[in-house]
């Protein structure tokens, strides 16, 4: 009760309070106080639980709670007794709320969403996820084409709304409201048509644009259209009338001449215009691409091939069709792009000689005909391209050239090398049209030449002497004329210059070179070279030795390239190792191994024992070998040497001291 009465005079203050008897209302205020009391439930007493929106300010206070809700045993509420507006759009099962409760299994509790007792200033709507957000196809009517960007302030205002529709609206301000909305197009879209064809817009236009009139069907109409007529837009045919509105009906469209000038000047008449033109398009009057009814071939002058593109105005010009055209040569019409080069020809340049009607590339002009010029085509020569030979490209190529040598078309790629006699820059001499490789330039061809080929040199491929980089002038192309056609121009002189002397030696007006010693058989074959003329002649067991025996290449290789020919010693023990241990070398007597060996063979020795020693042999001591007398022997250098002082004169030193002196 304290409660409530606080609530009741809640707008009353401490200061005016008036004296409690002097309120005469206020005993039946208490009356009705304490009956209410006795009526309701405890639990169910009229306490408010809090201040109401503003919307419902006006229903304040506990003697009001009737107004919304129904006293019973479970909590109701009359929220659609006073929002008729949403009541009849649910149970007419329209908006956004009939599909709530729809969702809802039928329940119709507003407080649900919009709860109340919160506070003057809590707003009642809750849009999810915002208003701008907001999925308007929840209220059965999406949102699509342009009226997806569309604000909702510009559709949902009071000025948009139906009479019948404001009156039930319990809302001060109307421009607040969602409510009361047709969603036909007149609703808020001007009809330009004023009703002449209902009011199911979307019958022709679609919410995408309202000029795309693509659900039209024109084809159910009078005048389907046809070509190009069909992306003619309407506003084009369909013009404004006296009312300044298009014209929808009462149109003609008989002849083509309604609409269309006649750019003939009427000198086709009586024919119509379909005659010879359709509505494919004005310009694809017999073309061949669009099938028409004017036959070109009825005239003296039929189009084919490329003529039948070629659009009326080209030849017919300024639309004149009935002047007389000349078009008995091809010149009557086409410029001659080859400026008369071909008017000495016995068809005086006719052009139908090379080309067709049906283009001018690429010509019919090919190998049979050229066959009958004064250069056949033939070889390679028969797969290159018109354009190649013929330059440059345009009206200024040139056909009449010049083709005496093969240089008047092609570079010389060996760079004047052939340019004097006798060769004279013959490409023919060593290729032929078949093609640039191979040469037919043959080893028989090649004993003509300052260098002709012998021994090895017939199976060395041309390359591996005619290359790139022989010399500084031809170092980017294969060289084929040599000043210098030594040896050394193209082998490398693994002697290092030792036999520069004999190389230069003149004979026969010509240095030996290499050849002094080796031949073009082979590398190996060295019958040229006579030892004899050197200061070691090659005699006995030396002629049978080989080159590398003497004449050792160092660090132990196993070829001449290196060795040093001069440095070979000419004295025996240059060569061979001394077998007596130089027991001879002291005395100034022995001039070396020749005072007792020759090179025929090391054995026999040519040793005079009677001449040059103190014991000449006699009698049975001619028959006793060496090593029967000279017993000496001792090791040298792990080695067994006979030496073969001191040795005894007396018979009893190798006989025994019984030996008779006259036995000797």
């Amino acid at each position: 009760m304290i409660e409530n009465e606080t609530e009741l005079s809640m707008d009353v203050t401490h200061e005016d309070r008036p004296d409690f008897l002097a309120r005469p209302a206020l005993p039946l205020v208490l009356l009705l106080a304490v009956v209410s009391a006795l009526v309701t439930p405890p639990a169910r007493a009229q306490i408010s639980p809090g201040p109401l929106s503003k919307a419902h300010s006006s229903l304040n206070g506990a003697t009001n709670c009737t107004a919304c809700h129904k006293l019973g045993a479970f909590r109701t509420y009359k929220c659609l007794e006073c929002h008729t507006e949403i009541a009849s759009r649910i149970s007419l099962g329209r908006g956004f709320h009939a599909r709530v409760v729809q969702k809802s299994s039928g329940s119709q509790e507003c407080s649900t969403c919009h709860s109340e007792h919160n506070g003057e200033n809590f707003n009642l709507i809750r849009w999810e996820p915002s208003l701008e957000r907001f999925d308007h196809a929840k209220t059965g009517w999406p949102l699509q084409g342009k009226h997806a960007s569309t604000s909702c302030q510009q559709c949902h205002t009071a000025a948009r709304m139906a009479e019948s529709e404001r009156a039930g609206i319990r809302m001060k301000d109307l421009n607040k409201s969602f409510l009361g909305i047709s969603n036909a197009c007149v609703a808020c879209h001007q009809d330009p048509h004023q009703g002449r064809f209902g009011k199911k817009c979307e019958q022709c236009h679609s919410t995408n644009d309202w000029k795309v009139v693509g659900k039209f069907d024109h084809s159910k109409t009078r005048y389907p259209l046809t070509g190009a007529h069909v992306q003619v837009t309407c506003a084009k045919c369909h013009t404004a009338g006296a009312d300044g509105l298009p014209r929808w009906t009462g149109l003609k469209f008989g002849r083509c001449a309604d609409c269309h000038a006649d750019p003939h000047q009427g000198k086709f008449a009586p024919k119509p215009c379909e005659s010879c033109h359709t509505t494919s398009g004005w310009r694809t009057v017999s073309t061949g691409l669009v099938q028409t009814n004017f036959d070109h071939s009825k005239t003296k002058y039929p189009l084919l091939g490329e003529h039948i593109s070629v659009h009326c105005s080209a030849c017919h010009t300024g639309g004149d069709f009935n002047k007389p055209l000349a078009f008995n040569k091809c010149t009557d019409c086409h410029l001659d792009p080859h400026r008369g080069q071909f008017k000495g020809r016995a068809d005086k340049g006719e052009c139908s000689s090379c080309h067709t009607v049906d283009g001018f590339k690429p010509s019919n002009f090919g190998l049979k005909e050229h066959a009958a010029t004064a250069y056949p085509l033939e070889g390679k020569h028969s797969a290159v391209g018109c354009e190649k030979c013929h330059i440059p490209a345009g009206v200024a190529t040139v056909y009449k050239l010049k083709f005496a040598s093969c240089t008047d078309c092609h570079k010389d790629e060996h760079r004047g090398q052939f340019a004097v006699a006798p060769h004279l820059n013959h490409c023919q001499d060593c290729h032929t049209v078949q093609g640039f490789r191979p040469s037919t330039f043959t080893l028989v061809m090649h004993r003509t030449t300052r260098f002709s080929l012998a021994g090895a040199h017939l199976a060395t491929p041309c390359g591996d002497c005619h290359k790139p980089g022989i010399t500084a002038q031809f170092k980017d192309i294969a060289q084929y004329r040599f000043e210098d056609r030594s040896c050394a121009v193209c082998h490398r002189d693994p002697h290092k210059g030792q036999f520069r002397d004999r190389m230069s030696r003149v004979s026969g007006g010509k240095q030996a070179g290499c050849e002094a010693c080796h031949s073009v058989a082979t590398w190996g074959d060295l019958s040229r070279f006579d030892h004899s003329t050197t200061r070691f002649p090659l005699l006995g067991s030396h002629r049978a030795v080989s080159c590398d025996a003497c004449h050792k290449p160092p660090n132990l290789e196993v070829k001449l390239a290196n060795a040093d020919f001069h440095a070979a010693p000419s004295a025996c023990e240059g060569c061979h190792a001394d077998v007596h241990a130089g027991q001879f070398s002291e005395s100034r007597k022995v001039i070396g191994c020749a005072s007792c060996h020759n090179s025929a063979k090391w054995k026999p020795s040519i040793f005079d024992h009677d001449k040059r020693t103190a014991f000449p042999l006699q009698g049975e001591h001619r028959n006793v070998s060496c090593d029967g007398c000279h017993k000496n022997l001792k090791v040298i250098n792990d080695k067994r040497v006979l030496f073969y002082k001191p040795t005894p004169k007396e018979c009893s030193a190798c006989h025994g001291p019984e030996i008779k002196k006259s036995r000797v």
